[in-house]
């Protein structure tokens, strides 16, 4: 949990998530997005791709950014779970 929270903290990778729930994106169409140097919007989707929020997959010479929903739900399962929220 603490890894998933640590992923969400930063202003930069919630853009970059807001981005992503409109569909899948490119690194180059991310940092378009933005308005980052490719290797800073890079180490951000690292931090998100370890804390299991966004996947990526290679098409040629393109790396291609999805947001894992079933992440998502499953975290915030666990949150509800863990305030006692849970039905």
């Amino acid at each position: 949990m603490a890894a998933y929270h640590k992923a969400l903290s930063d202003p930069t990778r919630l853009r970059l998530l807001e981005r992503l729930a409109d569909g899948p994106a490119t690194v180059n169409e991310l940092t378009s997005h933005v308005r980052l140097s490719q290797p800073l919007v890079s180490f951000h989707l690292r931090r998100l791709k370890s804390a299991g929020v966004v996947e990526t997959r290679r098409a040629g010479r393109e790396v291609i950014c999805t947001l894992s929903r079933d992440v998502l739900t499953h975290f915030r399962a666990r949150e509800r779970e863990m305030l006692g929220l849970a039905s």
